[in-house]
């Protein structure tokens, strides 16, 4: 675009924050607005795991997009840190799937054959040596699989670092407002509010779950549910885990100040935020499975975010085809943190400079129909 353009981002999530904090390091200026403060929604309920290459067996669009944002992430933080003066806790020490049957294990021999075959760094470990690399592992265990390049960020404090880098070059976060539409303008586009409007050029749609309640003029809703995951952060009794631990029912993720998240549950109730029983007992006794000793774990919260889901859990990125102007970047399920660099990078080009990335392909709105 020739002038400086002007461009509201509906969502104060990682993925906002992160689009935000690129156009307008780029030059834009920006507006972000949300019904919540920065990260409250599902960023306020993610362990940030960075671990791309779990599902690489599977052979999905979705682990090349890991892969690549994966490898955005040191320049990424760093930058975000020094443009912020805000510290954020940023491991990349590996993490470490457990088998606790041969059946998993044959699993997992499949997912280092693929990580190797995508260029990753990996061991595949027998009980012993699962045990020589995390002591405090159940006996029960009987393999695992070590990813060296994995790891994980403070999602929370990555996304305030983001609102203080974005805002020291020019964003406006307004809360307590939610989008209710977008439509035309002469000359460009216009977000309406309750009982009010902003006018601008380019929008961009980051409202996660709540992205399919913001009408979009000529468009059906964006397919996006929302999913709960409740997460435990907890005192932890044990020794201090040395990466992230994997499981197919749930991970621990071990913070520096010696706590550890265990996450996280998978459940379709709409928009529930509210935390359950079931859901805490549940991840409770998958954590003692994977270490016996968590049991005199106490609690430090209970966190409850729902993830924005997709029929074919894939993000939504990519422009309007019924609206030009607005660009999609919603839909990220359980990668948001993970595909925030990437996703950042891809809408800021094609915001500012018309410039589509070759990986919209998998992710463009169009697949579900006139968006």
């Amino acid at each position: 675009m020739a002038k400086t353009p002007q461009v509201v981002v509906v969502g104060a999530g990682i993925i906002g924050c992160a689009v935000a904090y690129e156009l307008a390091r780029h030059g834009a200026r920006v507006r972000v607005i949300d019904r919540r403060a920065v990260g409250q929604g599902a960023t306020q309920a993610s362990a940030g795991v960075l671990a791309p290459f779990l599902s690489a067996h599977e052979g999905r669009p979705l682990v090349e997009l890991g892969a690549r944002s994966l490898g955005l992430f040191d320049e990424f933080v760093a930058r975000v840190v020094e443009d912020s003066g805000a510290p954020v806790q940023y491991v990349r020490s590996g993490t470490l799937e457990v088998a606790l049957t041969d059946a998993a294990l044959v699993r997992l021999q499949a997912t280092a054959k693929a990580c190797s075959a995508n260029g990753a760094r990996c061991d595949l470990l027998d009980a012993t040596g699962v045990r020589r690399v995390e002591q405090q592992l159940s006996p029960r265990i009987v393999g695992g699989l070590l990813v060296h390049s994995h790891g994980f960020v403070g999602a929370v404090e990555l996304a305030g670092a983001l609102q203080r880098a974005a805002g020291a070059h020019g964003v406006r976060f307004v809360s307590s407002t939610a989008a209710a539409r977008v439509t035309r303008r002469r000359g460009g586009l216009r977000v309406e509010l309750a009982g009010d409007s902003i006018a601008c050029d380019r929008v961009v749609l980051a409202a996660g779950s709540w992205s399919g309640q913001v009408e979009v003029d000529g468009a059906p809703a964006t397919p996006v549910r929302p999913v709960r995951g409740q997460i435990l952060h907890l005192g932890w009794p044990a020794s201090r885990l040395s990466r992230v631990i994997w499981s197919p029912e749930c991970y621990l993720v071990p913070w520096n100040d010696g706590s550890v998240l265990a996450g996280a549950t998978v459940e379709d109730v709409g928009f529930d935020e509210r935390a359950t029983v079931n859901g805490v007992q549940h991840l409770l006794a998958m954590t003692r499975d994977i270490v016996p000793e968590a049991g005199a774990a106490w609690f430090r919260a209970v966190r409850v975010g729902l993830r924005p889901g997709t029929p074919d859990e894939l993000p939504v990125v990519g422009r309007s085809v019924s609206l030009p102007g607005l660009v999609y970047a919603t839909g990220h399920y359980r990668n948001g943190i993970l595909l925030a660099p990437l996703t950042a990078a891809i809408v800021a080009r094609l915001v500012l400079e018309d410039d589509e990335d070759p990986a919209i392909s998998a992710m463009t709105p169009t697949r579900f129909g006139a968006c």
